[in-house]
């Protein structure tokens, strides 16, 4: 799409009622804005941090941390003994989430995995309170599968992008989950399919946050 669907004013004011940023964040976000590096911004980070709260949440798994962003809004709401992993199939990039992280003083509770996610989740067991699925689009549904028997009732599984990114088509997001058979390209059919399989759920409940590029959130209720 040329145009994001979610209205700027709804971000902005999201932005006003998030946590301040630290020194280290108002620098990610300046990298990102001079790369062009897609990340959930302060508005969605703000959420992320919230939701862990609102959890009592002791472990976090990431699908695609990139250099560090979401973790490191998520981290302040990890206990010192608790455990946020991420994955990052690019080492430049990990390299890059540690040393952000550790300027912030929350490598105590970070784990930095190298590889493929969903390969890295099976060496995990579990439980995880907070998942984010943000890897490649056409995967979401493949990373829910692998990590939803590790979310306990009350935990969350939040996945970014749900209604813009990059190729994304949303229109054709929105044609396919309400029943249509449409030709489009693989990140739309992959994004309607997880919130398919996520609507579908019995086990899940599911809802849509609209900020940033999308935000759905599901969490386990049975």
């Amino acid at each position: 799409m040329d145009e994001n669907p979610l209205p700027e004013v709804t971000e902005q004011f999201a932005r006003t009622l998030a946590p301040e940023p630290d020194e280290v964040i108002a620098e990610m976000d300046a990298k990102a804005d001079r790369e062009g590096f897609p990340t959930v911004g302060p508005a969605v980070g703000g959420w992320l941090r919230l939701l862990a709260r609102l959890v009592d949440a002791t472990r976090v798994f990431e699908f695609g941390s990139g250099f560090g962003y979401s973790a490191y809004w998520i981290a302040p709401a990890i206990p010192a003994d608790g455990e946020i992993v991420l994955t990052e199939i690019d080492a430049d990039e990990l390299d890059e989430a540690r040393g952000f992280l550790d300027r912030g003083g929350f490598t105590d509770r970070a784990v930095f995995e190298h590889g493929d996610a969903i390969e890295t989740i099976e060496e995990y067991a579990g439980p995880f309170d907070v998942v984010l699925i943000d890897n490649e689009k056409h995967r979401y549904t493949e990373a829910f599968e692998a990590v939803r028997e590790t979310v306990p009732v009350g935990g969350v599984v939040v996945a970014d992008n749900a209604i813009e990114a990059g190729p994304l088509d949303f229109e054709a997001v929105r044609a396919l989950l309400a029943g249509e058979d449409i030709d489009t390209n693989e990140p739309s059919r992959g994004i309607a399919d997880y919130l398919e399989r996520v609507r579908d759920d019995p086990d899940f409940e599911t809802g849509l946050l609209p900020l940033g590029e999308g935000v759905a959130v599901s969490v386990r209720v049975d």
